[in-house]
């Protein structure tokens, strides 16, 4: 049996064991272990049915194959055909399953949690962050994901000078991770009165939305404060604590929400973003120990990391890990993203299975 046949085999005796497991009755009482099996066997089960339709084609080829030793030549000549279609089907089969044993991020299927923030450029690195917001807008739109906003501060001149929300859905986060980093814009801002080409920038920052299986923050480690909003926003946002600011004290990690409709929201949102930032603190502390970069990812997702360039003046994006250029940058600001997605994912698997051999 080769390497691949041992891992699939694995995959399978895994997916069968889980089953047992979700119907017993010592997981049955226990919700929080019922949640992860049932987690671990859904990132299982596309491996695990192509596995099972690979051995019912390996059955028809050994079928077919033993015709072929029939003295019977129409007999034959049917196994031959029957062969010429289900040779290619295994090699089409094989191809998908050597890309699904690729190892994914287990926080892959997560809500993506993200952060933009206007940064070189004043104003206009402001109204550029409003225009990645709108992006990955509809971009979310048309992967059919839903965006709620967590926190927002709206800039004088327009867009934000910071702006966070979440995206859910299937895979969420691992069609938004790739987006950490500075993001460049080149182009004529509409302040400009000598038609002068301006470089501004705007900062991604993508989380994973995590789940209470993925880390759990003792109330010890946490400490939280309520106090009035500052800034913009009418007579109700400064005359109640309505803010909320929580200091995970092992990592000095802190937060601070304000823009919630109430003390309750803001507490919420509050705690989503310090468990995010915690364990991202905390799986860049392991990937350090280890010596890799940070989850196997493109770039380090460093704030001041320069991945990708949007030029106006010539219709043209440039992601700078991978040397990718488009010169389609009026579809990508509408959402248009999966060319610029699809190619960071297919490179990411390329590193893996490098690192693998």
């Amino acid at each position: 049996m080769d390497a691949i046949h041992v891992r699939l085999q694995k995959v399978e005796d895994r997916y069968l064991e889980i089953n047992d497991q979700l119907i017993s009755d010592e997981v049955i009482h226990q919700p929080k272990l019922m949640a992860k099996l049932a987690k671990e066997q859904a990132s299982l089960r596309k491996v695990y049915e192509a596995f099972q339709q690979l051995k019912a084609l390996d059955s028809h080829i050994q079928q077919a194959e033993a015709m072929l030793q029939e003295q019977d030549i129409e007999l034959k000549e049917m196994a031959q055909m029957e062969l010429d279609e289900l040779l290619p089907q295994k090699e089409v089969l094989m191809e998908k399953l050597e890309v699904l044993l690729i190892p994914r991020d287990p926080v892959d299927d997560h809500d993506a949690i993200v952060e933009i923030r206007g940064a070189a450029g004043g104003d206009e690195g402001n109204i550029f962050a409003g225009d990645l917001f709108r992006m990955y807008s509809y971009y979310a739109e048309n992967k059919g994901f839903k965006v709620q906003v967590l926190e927002s501060s709206e800039a004088e001149a327009g867009g934000y000078t910071l702006i966070s929300f979440i995206v859910k859905g299937e895979d969420a986060y691992r069609n938004f991770k790739f987006e950490s980093g500075a993001h460049r814009v080149q182009r004529v801002p509409k302040t400009e009165t000598q038609g002068r080409v301006h470089t501004s920038t705007a900062v991604v920052f993508v989380l994973p939305d995590v789940e209470e299986t993925d880390i759990e923050i003792p109330e010890s480690e946490l400490t939280i404060e309520t106090h009035r909003a500052s800034g913009a926003g009418g007579q109700h946002i400064n005359k109640t604590d309505s803010a909320v600011r929580i200091v995970h004290v092992p990592t000095g990690i802190t937060v601070n929400c304000q823009d919630g409709r109430s003390q309750i929201a803001n507490r919420e949102t509050a705690l989503k973003l310090i468990k995010a930032r915690v364990y991202e603190e905390y799986q860049r502390q392991k990937a350090e120990a280890e010596g890799k970069a940070r989850r196997e990812k493109m770039g380090t997702g460093d704030r001041s990391e320069k991945i990708r360039t949007y030029n106006y003046p010539q219709n043209r994006v440039t992601d700078h890990r991978i040397g990718l250029t488009l010169n389609q940058l009026d579809r990508i600001v509408e959402g248009k993203l999966d060319d610029v997605i699809e190619a960071l994912l297919q490179n990411e698997q390329k590193e893996i299975l490098l690192g693998e051999q």
